[in-house]
């Protein structure tokens, strides 16, 4: 199936690490496959779960004005326990609090998306078998350590028709736009029922978007953590934490700055991805003001350079300007991001294509320009006054250059 546009389109989503992992403040789920807290004690947060401040249309509000577009949250991770009254299982919070979630983004126009782990660590009936290639540091696992010749296979169709049966209470109720699923690596596409799960999903949600751990199904890459030196061919989507933890956990106070953010953030775009920001709330329900306040930030920069956002795609390829770019859809203006006062001079090289007039995103400035140098076919450089004074953003400048036709560009040996 084709990508939807609306999430090519969207350039920012929000990851939402909720569980009762942040009662404790442990790492959600690994804390107890790794043997750093005991299961029990682990498992003693669910009672201890409140979402007593739980207000989901404060999350929508909230990720409206950071310029989000859609939102992911983890109705289950690899700890089994679900976010909703679930049918299946034992492991739930008794309530749901999905639904309100999903009415709330829907209010404010965003996009639906779940998060959903394909493993499940407290499941009686789990897989035992590992998938070939499995990390090394993984195997040692004392909740699979069954040999494949000694599985046995009436727990695996035991757990398949529960992962079913959530799945389908999942879609069926809250028709999610997305789903992001995780945990692939215990099994292959094939023990998985991969083509099976899609076809169950797409029956209740046939547009569904799925990201690529959903096994040979997937409509898109998740890179994690890193901005990629070399971006992905096709849509794709960085997970990125706001400071170094997925869910909540009370000692991490190493928040990136609003500046690192949108550095983050415009790069990624630049590349053609989206940004995929992770907040993690408190067990009440409440988003930490620190995380929060960048949510806000992020989204004042987005508000006063939406036409350098949404509507663009990837733009310059690395070597032609230094920073990164985005291009707008008919690909007739280039938006150059700069995340310094520039000292001299912008350059960009290799343009092939006649400008019209460049100007400072936002106030409208316009810039003088000038082409030095160029040989028979060889273009030569474009030069562009540098902005000043309240022309420079405090975060990050965006100049738009306007083009005569479309984009194209001198790559050596040929054009672009």
């Amino acid at each position: 199936m084709a990508m939807q546009p609306w999430f090519t389109d969207a350039k920012l989503g929000i990851f939402i690490h909720w569980g009762v992992y942040a009662v404790d403040g442990v790492q959600e789920s690994w804390s107890f496959y790794d043997d750093i807290v005991p299961y029990d004690q682990y498992m003693s947060q669910l009672d201890r779960f409140t979402a007593s401040r739980y207000d989901p249309r404060d999350w929508a509000r909230l990720f409206a004005r950071a310029g989000a577009k859609y939102a992911v949250l983890t109705s289950r991770h690899h700890d089994g326990v679900a976010l909703w009254d679930t049918a299946y299982g034992d492991l739930n919070v008794g309530r749901d609090l999905i639904g309100g979630y999903a009415d709330a983004l829907r209010e404010q126009g965003l996009k639906v998306g779940l998060y959903y782990s394909h493993s499940d660590w407290s499941h009686p009936d789990y897989a035992s078998t590992r998938k070939p290639g499995r990390p090394p540091e993984l195997e040692d696992n004392r909740y699979s350590e069954v040999a494949a010749e000694d599985e046995d296979l009436q727990a695996w169709e035991r757990f398949l028709a529960y992962r079913d049966g959530q799945i389908r209470e999942l879609t069926s109720r809250y028709k999610p736009d997305l789903l992001w699923f995780d945990g692939e690596w215990d099994r292959s596409e094939e023990q998985w029922r991969i083509p099976e799960l899609a076809a169950l999903i797409r029956s209740e949600v046939p547009d569904v978007v799925f990201n690529a751990r959903m096994l040979g199904e997937g409509d898109y890459a998740t890179p994690e953590q890193g901005a990629p030196v070399v971006p992905p061919e096709g849509p794709w989507e960085l997970c990125l934490t706001i400071n170094d933890s997925w869910g909540h956990q009370h000692h991490d106070h190493n928040h990136k700055s609003v500046d690192q953010l949108i550095r983050y953030f415009t790069e990624t775009i630049g590349g053609g991805g989206n940004l995929l920001l992770s907040v993690g709330p408190r067990e009440d329900g409440t988003i930490p003001a620190e995380q929060a306040q960048r949510l806000e930030g992020l989204g004042d920069w987005i508000a006063r350079h939406a036409e350098a956002v949404y509507g663009t795609e990837r733009g310059l390829p690395p070597g032609h300007h230094y920073g990164p770019s985005t291009l707008s859809q008919d690909r007739r203006t280039l938006y150059l991001i700069l995340f310094d006062a520039p000292r001299a001079e912008i350059n960009v090289r290799g343009l092939l294509s006649k400008v019209r007039g460049v100007s400072v995103l936002g106030s409208g400035t316009e810039l003088a320009h000038r082409v030095t140098g160029g040989l028979h076919e060889t273009p030569g450089v474009l030069w562009i006054e540098p902005p000043a004074g309240p022309d420079l953003d405090p975060h990050a400048t965006v100049l738009a250059v306007e083009l005569e036709g479309e984009l194209e560009l001198y790559r050596g040996a040929g054009r672009f």
